[in-house]
This record gives C-alpha cells, sequence and structure tokens, in this order.
C-alpha cells in the first residue's frame, strides 16, 4: 500500500478485512487508543475506529506499518464523527 498525500501530511491506506467475524485485519492504523476484551478503539488515517465484540484480542501490532490483526468474536465496528475543526465562533455562527 503507497502512502497517499493528504493535507497535512502523508496518509497511508485504509482497509478493514474480516474473516467469518472472528478474524479482522486493519491497514493505516496510527495507534490504539484502548482495548480490552469487549472493545478496541483504533486511531487510524481517516478516524476513529471502535470494533465492539467478546474475547478481543490483538495479535499483531505494526504502528510502522499501520497495520493491526484482532481476533475474537467481533460483533460491530463504527467510526466515530469526526471532529469539528475551527473557532469556537465559527463553530456557533458559522
Amino acid at each position: 500500500m503507497e502512502p497517499r498525500n493528504i493535507e497535512g501530511g502523508m496518509r497511508r491506506a485504509h482497509a478493514v478485512h474480516i474473516e467469518e467475524r472472528s478474524l479482522m485485519s486493519v491497514t493505516g492504523v496510527r495507534d490504539v487508543d484502548s482495548f480490552n476484551e469487549q472493545a478496541v478503539r483504533l486511531l487510524t488515517d481517516l478516524g476513529e475506529l471502535c470494533i465492539e465484540g467478546s474475547s478481543l484480542r490483538i495479535t499483531k501490532l505494526n504502528l510502522e506499518d499501520g497495520q493491526v490483526l484482532l481476533e475474537g468474536e467481533i460483533l460491530a465496528m463504527e467510526y466515530a464523527q469526526p471532529e469539528e475543526h475551527g473557532t469556537l465562533f465559527s463553530r456557533l455562527f458559522g
């Protein structure tokens, strides 16, 4: 996967692949915000991604390449709404 230019720097390709709801591969990962057996929160190049399930475990973590592999029962995944940028004034009246 080749990095792409975006405003503010380079971005790796972001992809999510799920096999039989028990194995998930995510690329374009910048960091792991939090994790436990019920939820994993990843910071990706395209926003925060929350994966919910049971018996979740990170089996591979390579932030240099931006890759995470998860195993366990995957029940749901959701991207968080992007945070609004700008001044307080522009968010109130813009």
